[in-house]
């Protein structure tokens, strides 16, 4: 477990390693501007200036040196990022210059900063709740339109507002089962047992709705895995060759060409497709080809939707169809038959999406196909709460066990004392979501899958 002092004033490059024009280095903590002003040289002492101002400027060695030219931009507590004192020097973008800079500001009092240590503090500093912090990573790594406007919307705390208004929800009515309890000598009832199960139902409703987005949010932040089966030679390589527009997959009449798993990625309408070219699957002797194969089962077992593909040329593989539905469930094969440009008279008998790798025919039906079963029907809004954090369902399924515990409780007409443990319970569960309730460890693990300088 990490432990680090907030007391600190930590520093590192904020921009992505390697030479480019422009290079960002970070400084947050207390003695930010104090420290940072140690080796800057501009017209003004740093402490002095206004928040939210850039200073041009130069970074001075040790020996007097001239390190860079630099654009130093100043963020006063508590309008910043981290709610500290925050500085980011703006530098040319040599590794070279950037670890000189660095030196001086570790030299000169700060130190190195964690895996997220930024974002942590933020989030320490009540700038963002945990569940928005974890929206600036989905940010950082998202690679379609979709999964931006995802992350943005969780960002921006459509996600947070909703669980905050559950969880408010349910502390009135705890109040109101509490305050019960307080009065029980005399008698008085504060809340109705119906109007309690009508609060506590809602809740439960708006919770499944909730957790009924869980697999559109997980299609929209980690993408769909597509696996693309067959005999040898029916056209695997051939289709991922077109779906990628370049030719990614050597193509071959020999048997056996694709020995590995090549993967590859398309975006269709905005959602993240992940392609997965298998070998062949066949009985071989060829200890490679083997391998190949095996993998190919694994990559079945891993995926999302499986293409099952045949072609006009060969005989029909109803074994290898057979094999995958061992491996995964119908619901998630697309059988297709490719080269209908070589056999127009080719009879279709078991009415799979006829197809041509070569020229391109049905590809386009192939495609809304793979997005429809992605997506299942979901109705994705500019306003949709989405959940998408594997972390965030599972407090959501805890929250609804606590929920349906509290209202058998109601019905059997339990001591309210049963009652309020559990209805707190399940607010905890949603405090948990947005880091009201949590633990160092929670913490930790959230922010080490972060890149440092974020």
């Amino acid at each position: 477990m990490i432990i680090t002092s907030t007391e600190d004033t930590i520093t590192a490059i904020a921009t992505p390693p390697g030479t480019g024009a422009i290079s960002i280095i970070r400084v947050s903590g207390s003695q930010a501007l104090n420290i940072t002003d140690k080796i800057f040289y501009g017209r003004i002492k740093l402490p002095e200036v206004d928040s939210h101002t850039i200073h041009y400027g130069q970074i001075i060695g040790s020996s007097e040196e001239i390190i860079d030219d630099v654009l130093v931009s100043v963020f006063k507590k508590p309008h910043s990022y981290t709610g500290e004192d925050s500085v980011e020097i703006s530098t040319h973008g040599s590794p070279l210059i950037l670890k000189k800079i660095i030196e001086l500001l570790l030299e000169s009092g700060a130190r190195h900063a964690e895996p997220g240590e930024f974002t942590k503090r933020a989030f320490l500093n009540n700038k963002i709740d945990l569940a928005q912090a974890e929206a600036v990573i989905d940010l950082i790594n998202a690679r379609t339109d979709v999964s931006l406007r995802g992350a943005r919307n969780q960002l921006d705390g459509l996600l947070s507002k909703k669980v905050s208004f559950l969880k408010n929800h349910l502390v009135n009515a705890i109040t109101l089962v509490e305050l019960g309890l307080d009065f029980a000598e005399e008698d008085i009832e504060f809340i109705e047992n119906s109007v309690l199960l009508n609060k506590i139902d809602a809740v439960i409703c708006e919770i499944d709705n909730l957790l009924s987005t869980y697999s559109f949010g997980k299609v929209i932040k980690d993408g769909v895995n597509v696996a693309i089966v067959g005999k040898p030679n029916v056209g695997k390589s051939s289709l991922l060759n077109y779906l990628v527009k370049e030719s990614r997959v050597i193509v071959s009449s020999i048997p056996g060409t694709t020995r590995d798993i090549i993967r590859e990625e398309i975006s269709i309408d905005g959602v993240l497709f992940k392609l997965f070219d298998t070998a062949g699957i066949r009985i071989t002797q060829n200890e490679i080809e083997k391998e190949g194969v095996y993998r190919s089962r694994e990559a079945i077992k891993n995926s999302d939707i499986v293409i099952i593909m045949n072609d006009t040329v060969q005989e029909y593989s109803a074994d290898i169809y057979n094999e995958v539905c061992s491996l995964v469930e119908k619901s998630k094969i697309i059988p297709v038959i490719n080269k209908m440009d070589l056999n127009r008279s080719f009879y279709n008998i078991h009415n799979d999406l006829g197809i041509s790798a070569k020229t391109g025919e049905g590809i386009g039906i192939l495609l809304d196909r793979l997005k429809k079963m992605a997506l299942e029907n979901s109705i994705y809004t500019e306003k949709s709460a989405i959940v998408s954090n594997v972390r965030h369902y599972r407090c959501l399924q805890n929250t609804k066990v606590s929920l349906e515990n509290a209202r058998k409780s109601v019905i059997d007409r339990y001591s309210g004392e049963f009652i309020s443990i559990d209805l707190r319970n399940a607010a905890n569960n949603l405090s948990e979501i947005i880091g009201e309730v949590t633990s160092d460890d929670i913490l930790n693990n959230i922010f080490q899958k972060f890149c440092i300088g974020k």
